[in-house]
């Protein structure tokens, strides 16, 4: 186009190019899609990152504008003409930056010479030395994970706008004014005493290396070396399901940048980017072994993971194997298929969980097998299969961009599913009305618009009263209900009488609170509801979930963009190994093990006869340990003997087998039980898909050789069954997806090779070429008739209440810096380094009644057992009420809990028991040690 020609009404000029005008689109965005590569340091293209205009290195000249415009700030308006290529705009670009030069360190001493403003000065050939440099700040090394050298910093504030509005953590703030003006981490402490979450998005987005991950500088904070490649997969920890892109040297993660996935929009939290050396860990299992002839089991005997040596041998694999499978067949042979058991993983793929429960059902012959489910959202799964006819979700984490009412309860989502709760805070900061339920303050408390503090175990309570008030007051969508819901006048009748009058006392919120919380949620033109493991780990677990269901269901919140159900999953794949058939009753795709058509449908793809009744589940499975029923366990990266609850009833069921196998990463507390160690894969070292909480399939690449001796899972479970007469011969892991998913409605239209060249998934997916549906049951439910089900949930008490010798109550949970039993993440330096050792969280009352100060030891007792630890205080947790994290085997949680299960989802009830706290005298501690 010519200078005399005019664009189009819609259109604008990028150096004589015709361009069309996108809403909220600028123009450096426009040049982009056109090939023209404008500097930038203080913008990031990468979501969440609004742009700022401060740096000055994108400047443009504009047709009949005196002074150059930040292109990453202006947007176009039609006609007009923009020039990238002026001299003048080059001059200025080249002299902002230059002037940025002149403060940095030296190239070869650079902190990151291959970040983004080294390679803008490498574009410009600029030269350093024309400029007076400013006084470099003193380096900050006071935190673990991240290296802060102001001396490179040019504030440009990507780090406050990553901090404060992509994390929302506010943190990182300017201070000062002019020459003088800094960054600083909250009152300008170091770092490693800021309130920093070390979720490292300041460093992901820092344009020069004035913030690194500590792993790539040296102790002079020089660039240790670019890595040698990259491999892009999944986080292991919990469920949201972070992409990342692992960074190699020399076959050793270095570092971890988060991926552009559907779920994380690349951030990540301190696990899922510094919580990946557990890998190299000394402790790693690197050979088969052997229980030594002789060596008889102890509950509770503490072997050294880096010593296994006093209680095992080393071996082959061929004699390893033998001798896990024909003790597995000995017992099968002689004692029934009901002898045996096993406990497949929630941290590995879909394929292992799939594989893992066809070998139990197909080579031991029974439907005894499980996994961690069964203590995080067991009871989520019954109500949501009893209600909706689905154990997923019904619509995403990120459909809260869409809600303008948001009820988190029974979870602390900033430590336990950390880059999901940044979404819900960025809803909050643009509007939306979040309520946070839970008995136990937490950080998303900041940002809520009503904090509801009820009284621990009395979720019911809460809820029904908020349901009688949606009902008494005609609330509820009389149409919706009509069309999709059935039982609501015989449920309705139930609820007449849980006024939020009647309900106060019981569970502590004001009945005004519980009126002005339902209208609003009731009214709302779209809301949708979170919860967690304080939802379902009760005796009346189910019943919790039956309220939320009916809360959805009753006011039309359910289907449509920003509403639904949504159980926070707890670890990476426990949705894809419920999924996969991972538990007692149901085949894959919750196709119910006792319907005898669906079991010849099995059959006849397995070609073997299958059990006809529903296993046992987790905690069953011990007790018919004692029984003597159960003599043989397989058991691949669970970890029973932290993770269960009443732990001397489960590590004595663990010490009491004929026969136990356990593949692992380390020596668990676990392992420690076996007859026989098979040393594990880690998740960086292979191939696989896993599905998060949002029902998104995604691929996990190999990153790492195996190390040592060690083998993929798959090919472990595979030699165990084949030695069980199975004569199974996957070649590769994408052999046992296509098996799995054609067994599987759920994955129609989701191949392994879709899956490889997109990342990621969601199902269900209408069509191969369609995305998958981030919000179901917009037309019914996959329930008879197509009607969602209510089910009235009746007040009952916890099994366990306090009393006059055990008056406090004692709850559990995870921290930010560790999950689950703390088998990997105790051994990530970063991550133990920044919570080292067990501590109990009390409430600065309770501290004053004992008479001691935080830090203090304190004994917490209950009808189990007791454990002596460090006392916390938390200004979040009520008093008489003790938190105790369940990651720590010196002061382990799960010997105090209660073992006593919801009727409906087999789960413990974790989240309350009756505990006895005292301080511990420190000259009676002394004498006894």
């Amino acid at each position: 186009m010519t200078n005399d020609q005019k664009p189009a009404a819609n259109t604008f000029l990028i150096d004589d190019r015709e361009v069309d005008i996108r809403p909220g689109e600028t123009i450096f965005n426009a040049a982009r899609r056109l090939g023209i590569e404008l500097p930038h340091l203080c913008y990031s293209p990468k979501p969440g990152y609004r742009p700022d205009g401060n740096c000055r290195v994108c400047m443009v000249e504009i047709e009949g504008e005196r002074v150059l415009a930040a292109s990453c700030i202006r947007t176009p308006a039609p006609g007009m003409k923009v020039k990238t290529a002026t001299d003048r705009a080059k001059t200025a670009r080249k002299m902002v930056a230059e002037l940025l030069l002149t403060d940095q360190p030296a190239r070869e001493v650079a902190h990151d010479p291959d970040s983004e403003f080294w390679k803008v000065a490498t574009r410009m050939e600029l030269m350093p030395g024309r400029f007076p440099r400013r006084s470099a700040p003193a380096p900050d090394r006071s935190h673990v994970a991240m290296a802060v050298n102001l001396d490179a910093c040019i504030q440009c504030n990507l780090c406050v706008r990553a901090c404060r509005e992509v994390q929302v953590n506010d943190v990182i703030g300017m201070a000062g004014r002019g020459f003088g003006e800094k960054i600083v981490f909250d009152f300008d402490d170091p770092m490693g005493n800021s309130t920093c979450v070390a979720c490292g998005e300041c460093v992901q987005a820092c344009p020069t290396g004035a913030l690194m991950p500590a792993t790539m500088v040296d102790d002079n904070n020089v660039y240790k070396g670019k890595p040698d490649h990259t491999v892009d997969s999944v986080c292991p920890y919990c469920g949201v399901g972070c992409q990342l892109t692992y960074q190699i040297k020399d076959d050793k993660i270095v570092a971890v940048a988060g991926k552009d996935g559907p779920a994380n929009q690349n951030r990540l939290c301190v696990k899922g980017r510094f919580g990946f050396d557990y890998v190299h860990n000394p402790q790693r299992l690197l050979k088969p072994m052997i229980r030594k002839d002789g060596v008889p089991k102890v509950p509770h005997e503490f072997i050294d993971p880096s010593n296994p040596w006093t209680h095992f041998r080393e071996a082959t694999w061929d004699e390893a194997l033998d001798r896990a499978a024909s003790g597995l067949k000995k017992i099968r042979d002689r004692d029934g298929p009901q002898a045996l058991a096993g406990f497949g993983s929630a941290k590995g793929s879909n394929e292992e969980a799939y594989l893992f429960q066809k070998l139990v059902r197909t080579g031991f012959g029974t439907n005894n097998v499980d996994h961690c489910t069964r203590l995080c959202h067991a009871s989520s799964v019954a109500a949501l299969l009893e209600g909706v006819g689905s154990a997923a979700v019904t619509a995403t984490f990120n459909e809260c961009k869409n809600s303008d009412v948001i009820i988190v309860i029974g979870a602390n989502p900033t430590e336990n599913h950390p880059v999901a709760a940044t979404f819900f805070k960025q809803a909050a900061k643009r509007g939306a009305k979040l309520i946070v339920m839970d008995p136990r303050g937490q950080a998303l408390k900041r940002h809520a618009w009503r904090m509801m503090q009820f009284k621990n175990g009395t979720d019911v309570a809460a809820l029904n009263a908020m349901l009688n008030v949606i009902v008494a007051e005609k609330l509820y969508d009389q149409q919706y209900i009509q069309t999709y819901v059935e039982g609501f006048d015989a449920w309705k009748e139930n609820i007449k009488d849980f006024t939020p009058e009647e309900m106060a006392p019981i569970c502590g919120i004001p009945a005004d609170t519980l009126r002005e919380v339902a209208r609003t949620y009731a009214r709302a033109e779209s809301a949708i509801i979170f919860w967690g493991m304080g939802v379902s780990q009760h005796t009346h677990g189910t019943d919790n979930a039956r309220c939320l269901i009916a809360l959805s269901l009753i006011t039309g919140q359910i289907g449509r963009p920003g509403t639904g159900l949504h159980p926070l999953r707890g670890q990476n794949n426990v949705q894809g190994a419920s999924d996969a058939g991972l538990i007692p009753m149901f085949f894959p795709d919750y196709r119910s093990v006792e319907n005898p058509d669906i079991r010849a449908q099995y059959e006849k793809a397995w070609g073997v006869k299958l059990d006809p009744k529903k296993g046992k589940t987790v905690v069953e499975i011990m007790d018919a340990v004692h029984a003597d029923e159960i003599k043989g366990m397989y058991i691949e990266g669970e970890n029973p003997a932290m993770s269960d609850p009443d732990l001397n009833h489960a590590r004595q069921a663990l010490a009491h087998l004929e026969h136990l196998v356990v593949q692992d990463l380390f020596l668990t507390e676990t392992a420690v039980y076996a007859d026989v160690v098979l040393p594990a894969s880690a998740w960086p070292e292979k191939d696989g898909t896993v599905t998060n909480t949002n029902r998104q399939v995604q691929m996990g690449r190999q990153a790492l050789p195996l190390p040592g001796d060690t083998r993929h899972d798959l090919w472990i479970i595979q030699e165990i069954a084949n030695r069980m007469g199975c004569g199974w011969t996957y070649k590769h892991v994408s052999e046992v997806y296509t098996e799995m998913a054609s067994m599987m409605p759920a994955l129609d239209n989701i191949s392994w090779e879709r899956i490889a060249r997109e990342d990621a998934v969601t199902y269900p997916s209408d069509a191969p070429d369609q995305p998958g549906r981030d919000v179901v049951f917009d037309k019914g439910f996959p329930r008879p008739g197509g009607f969602g089900k209510l089910v009235a949930a009746k007040l009952q008490p916890p099994d366990e209440v306090p009393d006059e010798t055990y008056p406090f109550i004692l709850t559990t949970g995870r921290q930010l810096e560790h999950w689950h039993t703390g088998a990997m993440t105790r051994r990530a330096t970063t991550l133990d380094a920044l919570e080292p050792s067990a501590v109990a969280s009390v409430s600065r009352g309770t501290l004053s009644k004992l008479g001691i100060r935080p830090g203090d030891m304190i004994r917490v007792t209950t009808r189990r057992g007791t454990v002596e630890l460090a006392s916390r205080q938390d200004d979040g947790i009520p008093d008489g009420v003790v938190f105790i994290p369940f990651a720590y085997v010196e002061a382990a949680a799960n010997l105090l809990t209660n073992p006593k299960l919801d009727p409906f989802g087999k789960i413990p009830e974790f989240k309350f028991c009756a505990a006895k706290v005292e301080a511990i005298d420190p000259a009676t501690r002394v004498a006894a040690e």
